[in-house]
């Protein structure tokens, strides 16, 4: 954890969250790495989780709070909502969340300068959509209690309407007018931007597109995946994507 001696309201905050046993100690600690090499002075990097074990001193592990749902749902990244607690462990100040799963390739720094209340990515496959892709988002920790309360309050309501977590929180902060995009070059996908178009996917490798700097791996491919050249679907051949390993360590 890099200590913070600017002022709270200016402390910049990079939050992960790791749960169950899908992802390893070293999805936390490779991310780490990425933020730091890619963002300039001090932040906070919390993780939180409920198994520390394995990762990094330099990261701050705190509980998810409880959301308090039914037992033996679906996954539908509905414990990405306890972000939105009104106190967050007392933390104060601008937080950037970014799945486990992503892979740093360029400045972070303008994802906490860029004017807006709430920023996330917008839908890649649909973007006539309002839905958001939460994979990186950013908002001011504490500044938006009613998301939380409100799913709270009428959760089989929003399961009935809505598939998951980033879809109602797009439409609850879209509603509010409060909802706005990152550039779209910033957090491509590597599903859709980054694999060469049928056939040449067969003899040219995955590329970081251009402007990227956050990549998304979504759907069948994650990082060590992508980087072995493997898909989680059938005749969906890729090359390895090399230049993952350069950037995806610590």
């Amino acid at each position: 954890m890099t200590d913070i001696s600017t002022p709270a309201a200016r402390e910049r905050h990079v939050i992960c969250m790791k749960w169950g046993t899908k992802y390893g100690p070293e999805y936390v600690n490779r991310l780490y790495a990425m933020v730091r090499r890619h963002l300039q002075g001090d932040f906070r990097f919390v993780c939180l989780t409920d198994d520390s074990q394995g990762i990094r001193p330099e990261v701050q592990c705190l509980p998810i709070p409880s959301l308090d749902l039914p037992a033996g749902l679906p996954e539908r990244g509905w414990t990405k909502l306890a972000t939105f607690t009104e106190d967050l462990h007392g933390l104060r100040g601008t937080a950037l969340f970014l799945d486990v799963d992503v892979v740093v390739t360029g400045p972070l720094d303008d994802f906490f300068t860029l004017p807006g209340e709430f920023r996330i990515i917008h839908d890649y496959k649909r973007p006539w959509r309002i839905t958001g892709n939460s994979s990186v988002y950013r908002w001011e920790l504490g500044a938006h209690p009613d998301v939380l309360a409100y799913f709270r309050s009428h959760f089989d309501e929003i399961r009935s309407k809505f598939r998951n977590e980033q879809a109602y929180l797009s439409d609850f902060l879209h509603r509010q007018g409060k909802l706005q995009y990152w550039p779209a070059e910033w957090c491509p996908s590597f599903k859709y931007h980054g694999i060469p178009a049928w056939p040449t996917n067969y003899w040219k490798p995955p590329f970081v597109p251009a402007g990227a700097r956050v990549v998304i791996f979504h759907g069948e491919c994650n990082p060590p995946d992508a980087l072995a050249g493997r898909r989680n679907r059938r005749f969906r051949f890729i090359k390895p994507a090399t230049w993952v390993g350069e950037h995806w360590r610590e």
